[in-house]
């Protein structure tokens, strides 16, 4: 079986491109297509396989201005020609579906997200853009919605990562996707010795949809001490908040201190919203609770009263209620196999004998 995998772009390496490397390992011969590459910031996995790009990748500083280039992903997808393939599995979260394969491959499509700056973040993406860019795209906006559902028709089946998205494909394609979790890094933090001590934590990049504003507000009411792990912190903000002994930035951190941050706090804090969320996935894997806003991903991710609370409102004084009662009931937390046997669904293994199973119906068919 020729097989093709579209991922939108391979710029850095994150979620979806941990996705596309577990993909390369059940199928080795696989050949990639892309909008932009660039080979120095992806894996050599990655690198082992033959390539392709659109024409994207020739334009001016494609390979950091990409993003300014999304309104002419759609149309570049044509430059692609994939008659040759009996399985074509195009990742999206940005243009990747509208590829036109033979009429008789098979089309997979694994929705990261229906693209964000066409609909629910729309007004975000473009609010603080300079003038010149908004005149621009509330006139191309319109044309590539049509474009985005139009493209929906061109693929087989979806899949995607938690039910939170899952509704918006529904919303926004009228088609269901399939949840498929993963494949999560949850190998590397199960034999991690638990050991936590007084503070909670706060992991990822620090920017506003993640809300580590709330996090940071809710320990300094609280008296509560607070690590905030990741990069974006504005130094004056750092030294504002240090000041106070209670919250601790560490700027990014390596997978080895990622480890022992999950193995020495008491919960991680996760305020904000997520598709899916790998690191409430990876503190679980370490045996380490989750308070976390009940929305998005992390209803998927979280195991309420066996691997982590919630709390309801997105506010500092809501979290430090959950914080209150997690205090109260943390013995409910201490049994470290409920988390290992939760976290086995979001694993690469998983991931890739769900994958399998999915194929395979279709040669059923």
């Amino acid at each position: 079986m020729k097989v093709a995998i579209v991922h939108y772009w391979l710029v850095n390496m994150r979620g979806g491109e941990k996705m596309l490397e577990a993909l390369l390992e059940m199928f080795p011969d696989a050949d990639i297509y892309t909008h932009v590459y660039n080979a120095d910031a992806v894996s050599s996995l990655i690198r082992s396989h033959k390539v392709y790009t659109s024409g994207i990748n020739r334009l001016p500083f494609a390979k950091k201005l990409y993003q300014l280039y999304m309104p002419l992903m759609p149309a570049a997808l044509m430059d692609f020609n994939l008659r040759q393939y009996d399985l074509v599995i195009s990742s999206e979260a940005g243009p990747a579906k509208g590829v036109v394969p033979n009429p008789n491959a098979y089309h997979l499509c694994y929705c990261h997200s229906p693209m964000r700056y066409l609909w629910d973040m729309y007004h975000e993406y473009f609010r603080d853009s300079n003038p010149a860019v908004r005149f621009f795209m509330k006139r191309l906006i319109p044309s590539l919605r049509i474009w985005d559902i139009s493209s929906a028709n061109l693929v087989d089946r979806f899949i995607t990562n938690s039910h939170y998205v899952a509704r918006r494909i529904r919303r926004v394609y009228n088609r269901d996707a399939e949840v498929v979790y993963g494949p999560a890094p949850v190998e590397k933090y199960l034999d991690i010795e638990r050991r936590p001590t007084d503070y909670y934590l706060f992991f990822g990049q620090i920017t506003g949809y993640k809300r580590s504003d709330i996090a940071i507000t809710a320990c300094l009411k609280s008296g509560k001490k607070l690590i905030v792990a990741g990069g974006g912190a504005k130094k004056k903000d750092v030294r504002r908040y240090e000041r106070s002994g209670l919250v601790r930035f560490t700027g990014r951190v390596s997978d080895n201190e990622a480890a022992a941050l999950f193995a020495g706090a008491r919960a991680l804090l996760y305020p904000g919203i997520e598709d899916l969320g790998l690191v409430p996935i990876e503190a679980n894997a370490a045996g380490c609770p989750v308070i976390a806003f009940r929305e998005g991903g992390a209803l998927d991710t979280i195991k309420e009263n066996v691997t982590g609370l919630f709390f309801d409102e997105q506010t500092p004084e809501s979290l430090i209620e959950a914080m209150d009662h997690f205090e109260k009931n943390e013995a409910l937390f201490s049994d470290r196999r409920q988390f290992s046997a939760h976290v086995e669904q979001f694993s690469k293994a998983a991931f890739l004998e769900r994958v399998g199973k999915i194929i395979d119906e279709r040669k059923r068919v």
